[in-house]
C-alpha cells in the first residue's frame, strides 16, 4: 500500500473509515465536496481544522483506490 501520512484508520473514529489525521472528517466527505465544486479555500473555510495538504492527500488516496488495473480476458 502506498504511504499516506495524513490518512488514518481507527475503529473508534467514524467506524474505521479513512479519515484525515485522526479527526472525524472522512476522506469520502472531502472527495464529495471537491466533486461538487468546492475549492480548497472553500473547504478549509468550512472546516478550519483541515489544511490544504489534507485535501490534496485525500484526493491522492481516492485516486489510488480507484487505480485502474487491466486484466487479460480469457476466452
Amino acid at each position: 500500500m502506498k504511504e499516506f501520512k495524513r490518512i488514518t484508520f481507527n475503529k473508534e473514529i467514524m467506524g474505521g473509515q479513512a479519515c484525515i489525521r485522526g479527526m472525524r472528517i472522512p476522506i469520502s466527505l472531502i472527495i464529495n465536496l471537491v466533486a461538487n465544486g468546492m475549492t480548497t479555500e472553500e473547504i478549509t473555510k468550512e472546516y478550519p481544522d483541515l489544511e490544504p495538504e489534507d485535501i490534496k492527500e485525500a484526493l491522492q488516496y481516492g485516486s489510488w483506490l480507484a487505480k485502474e488495473e487491466l486484466h487479460p480476458v480469457l476466452n
